[in-house]
């Protein structure tokens, strides 16, 4: 059967990431992937969990109250600004990343990702990226600004070299409504 795509972003994280990784949810949000990525690299990982929001992060703090896993640190501050909070923590390399690009699901939809932070974030990952890692973006485009973030991310990642990168596109095209659709980066 076909997976949906937030369960198949988990599929391919969950394939590539080994317990005890370090790994990065840019877009923390609602705290789902944030939960799912501290249950994959377990007790001896960690999770950097990024939004620019207050409201995400106490959205994620409560997502994980009932989880016992004490594993992931909440950074108020853009994804652009990764390698800062990388080299902060002596954090040399990463297990794998997930983005979910657009706004905070039930938060205010003026507030959103945009093309120019997430480019830059992707650029910095990159270089820190495991051999073998991903970096899974959930590209929601249906909203205001939406389709320029797409364009840009499309762009971006259709540019990587094949030599150092496998780029897979994942999505419905028979839903209505501009469907949400993977971006996923393999390094090699």
């Amino acid at each position: 059967m076909l997976m949906n795509i937030i369960n198949y972003a988990h599929y391919l994280l969950e394939s590539s990431i080994d317990k005890g990784e370090t790994v990065v949810d840019a877009t923390c949000g609602n705290g789902h992937d944030t939960l799912f990525l501290s249950r994959v690299v377990g007790q001896s990982g960690k999770v950097l969990a990024f939004d620019i929001q207050e409201e995400a992060i106490e959205n994620t703090k409560q997502a994980l109250s009932e989880s016992s896993y004490a594993n992931v640190s909440f950074i108020l501050d853009s994804h652009a600004n990764m390698t800062t909070h990388l080299k902060a923590q002596n954090i040399e390399l990463v297990g794998g990343a997930i983005f979910n690009l657009g706004y905070l699901p039930k938060g205010d939809k003026t507030i959103i990702t945009n093309r120019e932070s997430t480019v830059e974030a992707i650029q910095h990952l990159l270089p820190v990226l495991k051999t073998n890692g991903l970096v899974v973006l959930v590209v929601y485009h249906g909203h205001e600004g939406g389709k320029d973030e797409m364009h840009a991310v499309l762009k971006y990642a259709m540019n990587l070299s094949q030599r150092s990168y496998h780029v897979l596109q994942y999505g419905f095209i028979n839903q209505q409504n501009n469907p949400p659709f993977i971006i996923a980066i393999q390094k090699r």
